[in-house]
């Protein structure tokens, strides 16, 4: 494998116009499919095989128009008044009489017609239906309610608020954080390399493989069904991976070139040797993204292959588009610091000093990072997972008014009633069945009311929508879903019909248990497959277990971190988190695909150095000290980039994408500086030779893929200098210069 990107990284070099065409052609051709082929994204957590799916996509063949996008139209008097005087309640009248006409709307429930004001008179809940699904409800239509309800009813002096689908979008304050992202990670590229020309290199790759990639999402959108977060994460991934795999790449042949070899020899050997670690390092990002498919989630699939094709596209361009630019931008990439030739190597490095500390002090660091990581892990302990609704809405959001109205004024079940379907079958009697039902569910202590069945024009199918006297998010209210399922088991029998339940509660519901399922069948997918392409890649069996122990520190830290901030509180301000709540379902997935992956980044980094050092004739511990001090600078260029490019996602309103930005920015720093750069290297020293031992059939098994690059030695011969360099001295091709 060397030989073969050695051989690519030179061939880039010599044609880099062709390749810079070629790359330029991609980017061009993406730009315009996105401009011709896009469609729209959605906010769906669908959940195929679940019994609430089930009942949703039999209410969309037998009652289509029930299955339609709901939102509620909170009215609120001022303390202590009523919205009963004359004036007010045709100020509301009017207001939902205008968004009857609004587009696609079929229904608008008059609140003092369907009794659904509080006792004292001050709150009143407007139903509004539209004849579309929720996905198809878009900005403009919401917006377009929002100002026909509350028009009228404010100049009447009535508090409006909106929630379901009738609350309008958020804006966003995205954009200029991902700018500031990367604005750091152009400071720590300069200060790394104290050149522009080195440290602008890798930021123009990553932009545009990061532009690729968005533009074949949007393009994609045109004929699969993709959620809006989709490109985000994307996003996010793809620009932190295509500055660390350009990065890693550009600093092996700024190296070479300091040591006086070939421009373009560099180049080759750079891309055979560090490229040979950054396809490794992305296969594991692809596979943990990719391995989100096991959840069987449509959703998450989507955004796990979508960000698996951007670090597809991140390595691809390291091993091309990098190289090429080498090649334009001549020895002008030996002006900043030498680390290598120059009065700077005479010198010990920080990492070369700490190094050194945690191989001399290995037994007390092992114990300190275990205690510390352990001690940041034990909020995990509580962890609550559910999924975002209007309850954990920031206060000042209208979706959150609307629910702490609902809540005083009728209880928290308001806020997330069930849908009970019942389904007689064809030629059924689903009305007597549905009123069996109706009753049978009056009976359970947590039901605050149920109402009468709604029959279809068929009278094979009805819908009962049952209102808990707990909260959506409770654990009331999931044991009331529990029962329910449980006795629809028997009730089902008695009535001759099928009894389901759906509804928001209930989807989020069966969304968090198919999560909590398929966790563990996840976790060992990555692990195994990550494990097998480690032994590979190093030859070696405590190598790989030391990754992956590694690994469950860092997923512990990085977890209990999240539950401290995100559902405790703590430093809640600080961050801008405006509501503390469950953490997310989707959380630990998500989390443990992305963060795995990426920490195998640096666990590749760091010991292929070292083994290539060992394989060089290094002793164990000389191996890893040198190893580490090749390579260190770079890892912690690399993790403060990726920190700061997944730090700018905190400031996001989304729930999701600001807790997901905080996991991975604190698991990032955490994996990096204590686990990769202080437990691994104290392990390494802890084993000695043992750390690259292998069993003889294991060995004649796995193949060779030399990341190390001993084959390029081999078989063309160790590299030689332009011109002898003088120790200090820069060495250069004349004709380039």
């Amino acid at each position: 494998m060397a030989t073969a990107f050695y051989r690519l990284g030179r061939a880039a070099y010599r044609r880099r116009r062709l390749v810079l065409a070629t790359w330029v052609v991609l980017l061009v051709g993406a730009i315009a499919a996105a401009a011709t082929l896009s469609g729209s994204t959605n906010e769906t957590f669908s959940t195929p095989g679940t019994e609430s799916q089930q009942a949703n996509d039999l209410l969309d063949k037998r009652l289509p128009d029930a299955n339609g996008a709901d939102g509620r139209i909170v009215f609120a008097a001022p303390e202590g008044e009523r919205l009963t005087g004359g004036e007010r309640r045709a100020a509301i009248e009017a207001a939902l009489a205008d968004v009857a006409r609004a587009p696609e709307v079929i229904d608008t429930a008059d609140p003092f017609a369907a009794g659904l004001v509080s006792r004292d008179g001050r709150v009143a809940l407007a139903q509004v239906t539209w004849g579309v699904p929720e996905d198809d409800v878009d900005a403009e239509m919401r917006e377009d309610v929002a100002g026909r309800a509350g028009a009228a009813a404010r100049d009447a002096g009535l508090q409006v608020e909106f929630g379901g689908a009738a609350a309008p979008d958020g804006g966003g304050e995205g954009g200029i954080a991902e700018l500031a992202g990367v604005g750091v990670a152009a400071l720590v590229l300069a200060i790394t390399f104290g050149s522009l020309l080195a440290a602008g290199l890798p930021l123009l790759t990553a932009v545009i493989g990061v532009a690729i990639s968005l533009m074949g999402i949007t393009a994609m959108s045109g004929f699969v069904d993709l959620n809006s977060n989709v490109s985000t994460l994307a996003m996010m991934l793809g620009l932190a991976v295509g500055i660390d795999y350009a990065l890693f790449i550009l600093a092996r042949h700024r190296a070479q070139l300091f040591t006086g070899m070939d421009p373009e020899e560099s180049a080759g050997r750079a891309a055979g040797t560090a490229g040979s670690a950054v396809v490794f390092a992305g296969a594991t990002v692809v596979i943990a993204l990719a391995a989100l498919a096991v959840v069987n989630i449509p959703f998450l699939t989507s955004m796990g292959l979508a960000a698996a094709a951007a670090v597809v596209i991140a390595v691809a361009v390291a091993l091309t588009l990098v190289p090429a630019l080498f090649g334009f931008a001549g020895t002008r990439l030996l002006r900043g610091k030498n680390f290598e030739t120059g009065e700077r190597a005479q010198r010990p490095t920080l990492g070369a000093r700490w190094a050194a500390l945690v191989v001399r002090r290995r037994w007390p660091a092992l114990a300190l990072c275990t205690i510390a990581l352990g001690a940041c892990a034990i909020p995990m302990l509580d962890m609550r997972l559910g999924l975002p609704d209007d309850s954990t809405a920031a206060p000042q959001d209208t979706n959150r008014k609307a629910y702490d109205l609902l809540t005083d004024a009728f209880g928290p079940g308001f806020n997330g009633p069930l849908t009970i379907v019942v389904d007689a079958g064809e030629g059924g009697a689903a009305a007597r069945a549905a009123d069996a039902v109706a009753v049978d569910l009056r009976r359970h202590d947590d039901v605050e009311s149920v109402a009468r069945p709604l029959l279809n024009r068929a009278g094979d199918t009805a819908i009962i929508s049952l209102v808990p006297r707990s909260g959506p998010s409770s654990e009331a209210t999931k044991q009331l879903v529990e029962d329910v399922r449980d006795r629809a088991d028997t009730l089902g029998p008695e009535v001759g019909a099928d009894v389901l339940l759906t509804g928001t509660t209930a989807v989020n519901i069966d969304v968090s248990q198919r999560l909590s399922d398929a966790l563990l069948p996840y976790l060992a997918v990555i692990v195994g497959l990550a494990f097998l392409l480690l032994a590979i890649a190093f030859r070696s069996v405590l190598v790989p277990l030391t990754a992956v122990g590694g690994f469950l520190l860092t997923i512990g830290a990085a977890f209990g971190a999240v539950v401290a901030v995100f559902q405790n509180g703590f430093a809640a301000d600080l961050l801008g988190v405006a509501q503390e709540g469950p953490i997310m379902s989707l959380m630990p997935v998500l989390i443990i695909g992305i963060l795995f992956g990426l920490a195998m980044d640096y666990q590749v980094f760091l010991v292929t150095r070292m083994r290539e050092e060992h394989v060089h004739g290094a002793t164990p511990t000389r191996a890893v000290t040198d190893g580490f001090r090749h390579s260190a600078r770079v890892v912690t260029g690399a993790a403060l980039i990726m920190t700061a490019v997944f730090a700018s996602f905190i400031v996001e309103r989304d729930a999701v994408i600001k807790s997901v930005g905080f996991a991975l920015a604190f698991g990032i720093l955490v994996d990096a500086f204590v686990v990769r750069m202080t437990l691994i290297p104290a392990l390494m020293a802890v084993l000695g030779e043992r750390a690259w031992w292998l069993p003889r059939w294991l060995d004649r098994v796995l193949p060779r893929v030399d990341v190390e690059g001993e084959q390029l030695t081999r078989r063309f011969g160790p590299p030689r200098p332009v011109e002898p360099a003088e120790p200090g001295t820069l060495a250069v091709d004349k004709k380039m210069v």
